[in-house]
């Protein structure tokens, strides 16, 4: 891979997606910055981002891309590849937390949620893929948290959303590496960033009232989270790093927090089962990653 990279990042409006965009971008990285609706509610954001680009003589390029919807998705990435001729790096940043007492979340509401943090990536690595199987070379980045390791009271369904995306992306990290992409998982602990103040909360509050002093739970866990969050940029430096790691060089997992949870831990020890699940497979030699050696083409 060339060392300057064409990254792709879903969710750029704010947050993550915004602090990847201008840290990628200021170390001369191509960045297209997608987002929903960049002509109305995220009008301001947009205009935010490219006078930064002028000002500043910035590669970054904002473009429409809402990840629920497959023709949004696919027409950003022909886009990103008309522009700049392929993509390098994907980072499924999208997302957004569902708090609550798990009756009280209605099943609309965990299939927006699903929609949204784990197909939306489904989505965005489908239409990029054959552009970097073509190349022999590409990254995936998938925006993980935490809690896609441990599971707190009341936020169970975001975390669902977050395992879900963890089995994917290390499903992918196998298949992919005799291609020479691969597949990378960030688990940024707690980080102030806007997503604590668009958690959507659980719709049915007739099944939460019924709880007694269990329904304080989703309260206290937010509280907890929004007083012990970290520096956001924590986060996008250390995504700069693993972009500009050389090629079949980088970790599948990488815990980015203010605080140990023991998330190292498990990791650690999910590494040592997955090895010998391959190797009881007899794919241990199938799914290593083999640097310029990449072999099959679409």
């Amino acid at each position: 891979m060339n060392s300057k990279q064409v990254v792709l990042i879903t969710g750029s409006s704010t947050g993550f997606g915004r602090l990847f965009a201008e840290a990628l971008a200021r170390k001369g990285h191509t960045v297209f910055a997608t987002m929903r609706d960049p002509g109305g509610r995220n009008a301001k954001n947009a205009s935010e981002i490219r006078t930064l680009a002028e000002k500043d003589s910035l590669p970054i390029y904002v473009l429409e891309m809402d990840v629920t919807d497959d023709a949004s998705v696919e027409r950003a990435v022909d886009a990103a590849v008309a522009k700049a001729g392929r993509i390098d790096v994907a980072i499924n940043n999208a997302g957004y937390v569902v708090s609550g007492l798990a009756e009280a979340v209605t099943p609309e509401q965990a299939q927006r949620l699903m929609d949204t943090n784990f197909l939306g990536p489904v989505r965005v690595n489908r239409a990029v893929l054959p552009h970097m199987r073509r190349q022999r070379s590409g990254v995936l980045i998938h925006i993980s948290s935490a809690a896609g390791r441990i599971i707190a009271p009341s936020m169970g369904f975001y975390c669902a959303s977050k395992f879900a995306l963890e089995a994917l992306a290390e499903a992918y990290s196998y298949e992919l590496a005799g291609q020479g992409i691969e597949s990378v998982i960030v688990e940024p602990g707690q980080y102030e960033t806007p997503v604590f103040g668009n958690v959507v909360t659980g719709a049915d509050e007739a099944r939460t009232d019924t709880y007694g002093a269990v329904k304080e739970i989703p309260a206290k866990v937010q509280a907890a989270l929004s007083s012990s969050a970290g520096n956001a940029q924590e986060v996008a430096n250390a995504v700069l790093r693993i972009i500009e790691t050389p090629a079949g060089e980088r970790q599948l997992r990488y815990f980015v927090s203010p605080q140990n949870f023991g998330v190292d831990e498990i990791n650690a020890l999910s590494k040592q089962v997955q090895a010998k699940i391959l190797a009881a497979f007899g794919l241990a030699a199938d799914t290593k990653f083999l640097k310029g050696k990449a072999v099959g083409t679409v």
